[in-house]
């Protein structure tokens, strides 16, 4: 749309002329120069001084000072580009008046005035121009000195705030040139070496350094010199005056001159000495045992995994775990406080005697310690030391009043340090420390993988126990006891077994003493008697003319549980079993480890009607009176005797003496016999002429599935009815 023109005011011009005009000169401006303003607002712009012209060329009387105004108008919109006056200037002698007059567009009076515009409008833009020119370099000038004089101010407060801080800052601060010699340094940094600041202005810093560290401070001089480094940040050690030793936290910043050379080196140096001592002492303490001072078991396991880290594989290592024998009742008897003073002096002791060759000896707590033998050169080097350390402990311990005597025991274990781990190590050592307890005290162990094997096929075991029991892994097999005098089976013993399915089917002796370590034999033993009872409750249905016994095995731990009578009685309850058909087999050593409760025990379950035999008497130190005190109904023969009448040599003729003696015993108490581990005829025989009640044995038939004894029962009462 084309931009509204003025009223006339009665002149005789065309105003679609002065749009046309308008347009062509808002298209040239745009060409040929930079316009700050859009092409609308241009062309209005322009349309009003294409009026303004027109009017000033009819206006009586004439005047060409519109025409510069209009070139000032120009300039005033930064409409200022040459080409443009230039346009603006010939377009108005080549076609303006014939554009917007509408009559007399070529007489001389229009086009002398044409003229007059013409000047008019070139000199108002070049005014308009030179003035704008002076404006703007005015106030360059202007501007230029106000930023060289702030520059100088923020020069003069700069080098005030730096003088100030280099002054009274708490941290030191030097500055170098680049070679090293120092500059000027303030109070704080010549306080911190023991100098004034001018003994120590030209002086090589490289000087002050701990020997230790002036190598390397030069060589981080260079580094910043040679542009290698910008800043650098550093812990450096600095000699006093008074030749003591300042740990610095030290910051060193290059200063270049303006072309980029280097020129000065500042450093700032914060004295750290206090600080580092402090941490020495919090990393002792963190490392070391509080009361005997030793290093602990975090310093001990940081160097043992070093060693794994840092050595070869074929490099050897060895390690001693040590631990007291007995110290536990020596803190309940004499205290804590003398069982302290006690493990001060062993530990200073093993310190003294083992640290000595260059091993390390730590507490990992309590009264364990662990000697750590890096670089081992066999077996026999870590068994010297071993014996040292022994006895090194075994020498009278003074405390106070009191004098100790005290032994420890030592777990070894020494190889390559390929194909193990620190974890691995560790855990032989510990193991091996209890083979040595178990197997006296007071002596060392050396590590067996074989046996170390077996314990941790123990232990997988132990693990699983709980699991397979939930998962019916266990069963219960029967073995006869068959009385010798006609051959008919009077009872069975149940016997369980664990069906593992990596490991096949377990015997009792293999997994009893983990369920009773772990007290899984609690639910174990209740779950074996249940199976017992039921199945003793089909036969009893079935055959009711044999009267047979079920016998069952009960632990030491269940002999001890004050719930074992309400169990038994529970399950008779539940299976339907006749109390008088249950014998329950207490092991004599099981019997010789109870007293109190368990006997009341077992008195009450002889009231619900309950058999007792005494298993594997004679295996331990036999106590006939037990067999008084107690109501039992039958003693079951160890095996060693039974199977020491198998030969015809001179201590068989003594075992069957044995056990001639223990049968007329038991019938004078009025107790039945078995004969257990029965295997050969002749066995038997002996057995029989010396008046035993009954045997067990393979003889007579393996241990079997219920189903098997089921059959044999079957057979028995057909030949009966028969």
């Amino acid at each position: 749309m084309p931009a509204p023109v003025p009223p006339a005011g009665g002149e005789e011009f065309s105003r679609a002329g002065v749009h046309r005009y308008a347009q062509q000169w808002a298209g040239a401006v745009a060409r040929l120069g930079f316009v700050p303003m859009s092409a609308v607002e241009t062309e209005r712009l322009l349309t009003v001084h294409t009026v303004r012209l027109a009017q000033a060329l009819l206006a009586e009387p004439f005047s060409a000072e519109p025409a510069d105004d209009v070139g000032r108008a120009l300039v005033g919109a930064h409409l200022t580009a040459p080409a443009v006056l230039d346009w603006s200037v010939r377009a108005l002698g080549n076609g303006f008046a014939a554009a917007v007059l509408l009559e007399r567009p070529d007489s001389p009076a229009v086009r002398h005035r044409v003229t007059q515009l013409q000047g008019g409008l070139a000199a108002g833009f070049a005014r308009a121009l030179r003035e704008l020119t002076f404006s703007q370099q005015e106030r360059i000038s202007r501007s230029a000195w106000q930023a060289r004089d702030e520059t100088e101010q923020a020069l003069r407060d700069s080098e005030a705030r730096f003088r100030a801080v280099f002054t009274g800052a708490a941290l030191g601060i030097g500055i170098a040139d680049t070679g090293g010699r120092i500059v000027d340094v303030n109070q704080a940094f010549a306080e911190m070496l023991g100098y004034s600041v001018g003994e120590l202005r030209d002086t090589d810093v490289t000087s002050l350094c701990h020997p230790e560290d002036a190598e390397p401070l030069a060589e981080l001089y260079r580094d910043l010199v040679e542009g290698k480094r910008e800043t650098v940040r550093v812990e450096k050690r600095y000699c006093r005056k008074d030749g003591d030793v300042v740990r610095t936290d030290l910051a060193l910043s290059l200063i270049r001159h303006d072309d980029g050379r280097p020129r000065f080196i500042v450093a700032m140096a914060e004295d750290i000495t206090e600080r580092y001592e402090l941490q020495q002492r919090l990393r002792f303490q963190a490392l070391h045992d509080p009361l005997t001072g030793l290093p602990n078991r975090t310093l001990f396991f940081d160097r043992l995994a070093a060693v794994f880290a840092d050595g070869e594989p074929a490099d050897r290592v060895g390690l001693c775990f040590l631990d007291l024998d007995g110290f536990k009742a020596i803190n309940d008897s004499l205290g804590h406080d003398l069982g302290d003073r006690l493990l001060v002096v062993v530990a200073r002791r093993l310190a003294e005697s083992v640290s000595g060759r260059g091993h390390l000896v730590a507490r990992m707590g309590g009264d364990e310690f662990v000697i750590l033998v890096d670089g081992s050169g066999g077996p026999q080097e870590v068994i010297d030391v071993a014996e040292v350390a022994l006895a090194t402990v075994a020498r009278p311990v003074h405390v106070g009043d009191q004098q100790l005597e005290v032994s420890a025991s030592i777990g070894l274990v020494e190889g390559p340090l390929a194909g193990t781990r620190p974890a691995e190590l560790m855990k032989a050592a510990d193991a091996t420390l209890y083979w040595a307890k178990a197997d006296g005290r007071g002596r060392w162990a050396v590590y067996d993988p074989e046996r170390g094997a077996r314990d941790n096929t123990r232990a997988g075991l132990a693990a699983v126990l709980p699991a397979a029991l939930e998962r019916g892994e266990f069963t219960v097999d029967y073995q006869p006891i068959v009385a010798l005098a006609d051959g008919s089976t009077r009872a069975v013993e149940a016997l369980v077994r664990w069906r593992h399915p990596e490991l096949g089917l377990l015997g009792p002796d293999q997994f009893i003493g983990l369920a009773e370590e772990t007290g899984l034999i609690i639910r174990l033993g209740r779950w074996v008697l249940h199976q017992a009872c039921g199945y003793g409750s089909r036969w009893r249905r079935e055959f009711p003319d044999s009267r047979l016994v079920v016998s069952v095995n009960l632990a030491v731990r269940q002999v001890n549980d004050p719930g074992v009578v309400d169990m038994v009685a529970d399950v008779l309850a539940e299976t339907g079993f006749p109390a008088e058909l249950l014998q329950l087999e207490i092991t004599e050593s099981a019997l010789m480890a109870t007293s109190g409760e368990p006997v009341r025990s077992m008195r009450r379950l002889a009231a619900l009607g309950v058999r007792l035999a005494i298993d594997d008497f004679g295996t331990g130190y036999s106590n006939l009176a037990y067999l008084r005190r107690l109501p039992f109904h039958t003693l079951k023969l160890a095996a060693p005797f039974v199977e020491g009448i198998r030969t015809g040599d001179p201590l068989a003729l003594v075992d069957e003496r044995i056990v001639d003696a223990l049968v007329r015993l038991a019938h004078a108490l009025g107790l039945s016999v078995t004969a257990e581990a029965v295997e050969t005829a002749g066995q038997a025989d002996r057995l029989r002429a010396l008046t035993c009640d009954t045997g067990q044995g393979l003889y007579f038939g393996a241990p079997v599935a219920a189903d098997e004894i089921t059959a044999r029962l079957r057979e028995s009462a057909f030949r009966r009815a028969g």
